[in-house]
């Protein structure tokens, strides 16, 4: 498991975790098999991503809405640099080196790939 998939699964909760709170729904008479992706997809558009997390323990006294290391925090995700290097991979930066640009590119990067994965993230926390 990746460094954004565990930060995804703190905000949105796991698989299990989305499925659990879900109703039963009685099955159709002849069930149509929707692709797994789609089923996370919709259950994750319901998540309040500002609002969730600004009800962690924690999160009013640090600055997560404009630092990655603040937001891994919160999320109770460590921040180190090897793992905020892992993380800037996956969002497409190789040459991770720390510096301040790089840690607010990352941040808003990590914020865009949640409001795509379904999240609705305000403006001012993604831009």
């Amino acid at each position: 498991m990746g460094i954004f998939t565990s930060i995804k699964n703190a905000i949105f909760g796991d698989d299990d975790d989305i499925n659990k709170h879900k109703e039963p729904v009685k099955a159709p008479v002849e069930p149509t098999p929707m692709p797994s992706a789609q089923k996370k997809r919709e259950a994750v558009d319901e998540v309040d991503v500002e609002k969730k997390i600004s009800a962690m323990p924690g999160a009013d006294k640090l600055n997560w809405r404009t630092s990655i290391v603040d937001l891994m925090k919160v999320l109770d995700i460590d921040p180190s640099f090897e793992n905020r290097k892992e993380l800037a991979g996956e969002m497409g930066d190789a040459d991770y080196s720390g510096t301040a640009e790089e840690n607010i590119w990352l941040h808003k990067s990590v914020m865009r790939r949640i409001a795509e994965a379904g999240g609705r993230v305000p403006d001012s926390i993604r831009y």
